[in-house]
């Protein structure tokens, strides 16, 4: 059967059985609204096992936020585990997939690979790789982001930095208490930063600008971190480069990425792009392999959770980019991009995960993105 016709039954079975949400028992489940729909599409011939949540991100009561592995730091959960530390203010969880990529450097692994904002705290910096993030006037974007992070020093000189990711010896990075309890830099100089008391301060944002002193100069690196202060971080060969500062002297933190993410509220990265402006993509043979895959696509009006189960051979296969973007495109999807996929790959949906992993146990993951509906929320009539 050829690829177009094996999507258009994909489609009029997803069709069909949009209003046949999943009834499995689950503890506590969130009852499925109009607003947020869940599907499992199974085609035997390939074959495939295809879970999506279409959700109405224009509906008054959905929110998206993202997760962290480690709750409040870096760390690698499940997605169901992450799903846990949202806080309860920010209302009731209905569906979620795994997110982005993550870094595996020694000393300083678990890090989401690219930019990643949750409840509006920048957390990592933007590295350039296909990201998603909800824009203030609430519409769903797709592009890579870059940062153009610089410490401004007394001097009126500037000097780019990194965001809660390893240092090398030849770089600058400022850290949060999303990078946990220290700094883990070895050598170099650091410096703790507290507000001036005019201005902004934390959490940290995107597009904004910190007025900060030094409250205290750390030789040798591995600074405490806490929730009050920042803490920029001088490598070892870049320490003649730059001014050497004392308690006291003050600095300006710059966030500015391109484009401009302020006033943004979540963002999370992956890649690679998969659709856009409801064109498929080109990609490279290498990437034309069947794996299980996770991705997220939208349209003027709604935006689909997906999981495509893999590397289960009786059940389902995986998809190809080609095939994942085709399938995006089958939904209505105008953009779509995908997220870290294989063993990662989960859909977590009114209260329990529904796809198969394909490792026959859910895989940790550094970040997720969830759908929630707001504590405001009336019952549909």
């Amino acid at each position: 059967m050829r690829t177009s016709s094996i999507f258009h039954l994909l489609l009029l079975g997803l069709l069909w059985s949009l209003t046949a949400i999943g009834s499995e028992t689950t503890k506590n489940p969130a009852r499925p609204d109009r607003f947020i729909l869940y599907t499992n599409i199974v085609n035997p011939e390939v074959p495939w096992s295809v879970h999506v949540v279409r959700v109405d991100y224009l509906h008054r009561d959905v929110r998206f936020c993202t997760t962290l592995g480690g709750g409040d730091a870096f760390g690698m959960e499940t997605v169901p585990e992450q799903i846990k530390t949202l806080p309860h203010e920010l209302g009731q969880p209905l569906a979620a997939i795994n997110g982005d990529f993550y870094d595996e450097a020694e000393d300083f692994p678990m890090r989401p690979r690219d930019v990643q904002i949750r409840q509006g705290e920048l957390l990592t910096h933007a590295a350039g790789h296909t990201s998603f993030w909800i824009d203030p006037e609430g519409k769903p974007q797709l592009t890579n982001v870059y940062s153009r992070f610089k410490v401004i020093w007394p001097n009126g000189e500037a000097s780019p930095f990194g965001l809660n990711v390893k240092r090398a010896d030849d770089a600058l990075v400022l850290y949060t208490t999303a990078a946990g309890s220290s700094t883990r830099a070895k050598g170099g100089v650091e410096y703790v930063l507290e507000s001036t008391g005019e201005g902004k301060w934390l959490p940290l944002r995107a597009g904004q600008s910190y007025q900060a002193k030094i409250r205290k100069v750390q030789k040798n690196g591995d600074s405490r971190l806490d929730g009050e202060i920042l803490v920029l971080s001088v490598g070892p060969k870049l320490i003649s480069s730059v001014p050497a500062l004392q308690a006291g002297a003050k600095v300006q933190i710059s966030t500015e990425t391109f484009p401009n993410l302020t006033g943004v509220d979540v963002a999370i990265g992956g890649g690679p792009a998969l659709v856009k402006d409801g064109k498929l993509m080109e990609w490279k043979n290498w990437i034309k392999l069947r794996h299980p895959r996770t991705a997220l696509g939208w349209n003027e009006r709604h935006l689909f959770l997906v999981v495509v189960d893999g590397r289960q051979i009786d059940s389902s296969v995986g998809m190809t980019f080609p095939e994942l973007a085709d399938f995006m495109i089958s939904l209505g999807c105008q953009e779509a991009m995908n997220l870290d996929g294989g063993g990662s790959a989960t859909l977590w949906a009114f209260g329990s995960v529904r796809n198969s992993p394909s490792e026959g146990q859910e895989r940790l993951a550094p970040n997720a993105l969830v759908v929630v509906r707001k504590p405001s929320s009336r019952e549909d009539q």
